[in-house]
């Protein structure tokens, strides 16, 4: 009788068996530096972050937390946009809650906010600041 090697009825001992797995280990990630804004690129979303009001404060919030270390000037007017679109949140807040002037309060915040969003677009896509007449500076 010859010696086989698979064992005693022809068959393979390992056979079906998978091999010994090392746990998954991910890849330590690489710090990636964001470039700073070019003088055309910090212009222009300083102007987004303005313009962004029209639909409310998420996209001067975006805008602000990603750009504020890339570029000097949309750090400063993201953070005035968003300072802006804050005080409008609150004052539809103040709107929704009085009774009989409050239809009247939210119609007056959302005009003055789509103009005054615009006027801050327009001045902060020529590279110049822009202030908004009243805001709650809660962001510093």
């Amino acid at each position: 009788m010859m010696s086989n090697s698979t064992g005693n009825n022809g068959e393979d001992p390992n056979l079906g068996q998978r091999p010994p797995q090392q746990p998954y280990q991910p890849a330590a990630p690489t710090p990636v530096a964001a470039a700073p804004l070019t003088e055309t690129e910090d212009r222009q979303w300083a102007s987004f972050a303005h313009l962004g009001g029209i639909i409310g404060p998420l996209p001067s919030l975006i805008i602000w937390l990603v750009f504020k270390d890339r570029g000097r000037f949309t750090a400063q007017e993201g953070k005035e946009a968003l300072n802006f679109q804050i005080t409008i949140a609150i004052l539809y807040v103040i709107g929704s809650i009085l009774p009989f002037v409050g239809a009247l309060i939210i119609f007056a915040a959302w005009v003055v906010a789509i103009i005054f969003s615009i006027l801050g677009f327009l001045k902060a896509k020529d590279g110049q600041a822009y202030r908004y007449p009243f805001a709650l500076r809660l962001i510093k």
